[in-house]
């Protein structure tokens, strides 16, 4: 049974819908458009170690652990164009480096940062970085 132009246009259009919702999803998985939270965990750890933002967006660290820690951004790795962050608020990693006690996070405490420039942050915290508590914000 041969198919009508009308046949032929649903079947277009909904393969049309088909291909866009696809490619969509998979946009979707590799980028985020809403806010994101990682947790400072008792075991020296940040949760997630990688967490991807879209420009704009900000990244809330929330302390659950029962011990204090820092948010340090690595300056030597900021992209081009990025400004220095630090819990605390330092401008520069020797400031927090060199007055830790002011940047500690205490247990139930937070700290916040909006991303505007795209590239890839890593940071760590002081007090834990030669245990391994290091994370990434990937921003695109």
């Amino acid at each position: 049974m041969p198919f009508n132009r009308a046949d032929r246009r649903a079947i277009l259009r909904l393969g049309g819908t088909a291909l866009a919702t696809i490619g969509t999803a998979g946009c979707l998985q590799s980028r985020s458009s809403t806010d994101r939270t990682v947790t400072m965990t008792g075991g020296f750890g940040f949760d997630p170690e990688a967490t991807t933002i879209a420009p704009g967006r900000t990244v809330t660290w929330k302390n659950t652990s029962d011990v204090d820690h820092t948010v340090t951004a690595s300056e030597a790795e900021l992209p081009d164009g990025a400004t220095y962050f630090a819990s605390g608020g330092f401008e520069s990693e020797r400031a927090a480096r060199n007055t830790l006690t002011a940047g500690l996070i205490e247990p139930t405490s937070e700290y916040e940062r909006t991303f505007e420039v795209p590239g890839t942050y890593h940071y760590y915290c002081i007090p834990h970085e030669s245990s391994g508590m290091l994370g990434t914000v990937q921003v695109e």
